[in-house]
């Protein structure tokens, strides 16, 4: 296995542990509870987009923009919860912002299904065909919806008063 392999096949394992450990934060504010599983997202969130800047490149790509983007709104999120401890409007920039990033991570996830899953690129080769641009906009209306309810439940969600969570205690 070559060293761009072998980082490539880290990136990918580290992006789907963001990926789950994002979905089971996320379920646990729908259900209006703390997940400690939130430090092994932000964690593995945050270390998806720095790795992605590891692949060689000569110009910004669109990963990049993402990466940055969502590097920032991570930077925000880790504040809220670690450094104002979700005290007032914290808590919803906490709640919207942890949404966000896990959807920067699934908007690339499709992309690169789109670009790697045969049966996927065949239906979209350029990623401007019908069938990518649907997949994308219904990511993207429902975390628009789930973060909405997310958010406006933020003042109920149960969040634990400890000042670092792991996710090997659940």
């Amino acid at each position: 296995m070559t060293v761009l392999a072998a980082y490539t096949a880290l990136h990918v394992a580290i992006s789907l542990i963001g990926i789950g450990s994002g979905l089971v934060v996320l379920a646990g504010f729908l259900a209006r509870r703390d997940s400690r599983w939130s430090t092994l997202f932000l964690a593995t969130t945050a270390a998806t987009s720095l790795t992605g800047y590891g692949f060689p490149f000569d110009h910004v790509l669109p990963s990049h923009i993402v990466g940055a983007i969502s590097l920032v709104v991570l930077a925000l999120v880790i504040y809220a919860r670690y450094g104002q401890q979700l005290a007032g409007v914290w808590r919803k920039i906490y709640v919207s912002g942890s949404v966000t990033a896990l959807y920067f991570n699934v908007f690339v996830l499709v992309v690169q299904s789109f670009l790697k899953v045969p049966a996927l690129k065949a239906l979209a080769p350029t990623q401007s065909e019908p069938p990518f641009v649907v997949a994308q906009l219904s990511v993207l209306v429902l975390f628009v919806v789930i973060g909405a309810i997310a958010t406006i439940r933020s003042k109920q969600i149960q969040f634990s008063t400890a000042r670092a969570d792991s996710a090997l205690h659940t």
